[in-house]
């Protein structure tokens, strides 16, 4: 991206990285080509209750505040600093009380508990069959961001989840 810069009579051009501010432009060729090696950890629990042997990835189920807190920290649990980025970024909300997926109040494409930004990842969370209306697809797509590119995906909450990372 370029910006111009325009100070006076002085016009000058500076290069910004599209990773700015925590937008991580992932193309999805390279992300297909990852896929048979890389496929996020996506949690199975039988859900011999409802009759199905289905996964929690693929359940209709919605989760309370509580309930969304307990999963991502279960599925978190090896790297606790992402149960900390999902309570800054969403207050461990998923699914709002009207049933419908948790949207970004600066950017409505930011999606679900992991904030996860559809216009940037959408292309690539599908091309990984996950969907990131889906709580435990949203966490999965997570840990891939994660495991490829570290905390940067979510450094503009940094100032909040930072302080918490000291003390795990």
């Amino acid at each position: 991206m370029i910006l111009a810069l325009f100070t006076g009579t002085i016009a000058g051009a500076v290069t910004v990285p599209e990773t700015a501010y925590g937008h991580i432009a992932i193309q999805d060729k390279v992300v297909a080509e990852e896929l048979a090696e890389e496929l996020p950890h996506v949690p199975t629990q039988s859900l011999a209750k409802q009759g199905t042997d289905s996964t929690v990835a693929s359940s209709p189920v919605k989760h309370s505040g509580t309930s969304t807190e307990a999963a991502v920290r279960e599925y978190f649990s090896d790297i606790p600093v992402m149960a900390e980025i999902a309570r800054c970024e969403s207050t461990f909300r998923h699914y709002l009380n009207d049933g419908s997926v948790l949207r970004g109040r600066v950017d409505s494409a930011d999606t679900g508990v992991m904030q996860i930004n559809k216009r940037y990842h959408q292309g690539a969370a599908n091309a990984m069959n996950l969907d990131l209306d889906n709580l435990y697809d949203n966490m999965a797509y997570a840990r891939y961001l994660y495991n490829k590119q570290g905390l940067q995906p979510w450094s503009a909450s940094a100032p909040c989840w930072n302080r918490q990372v000291a003390s795990i």
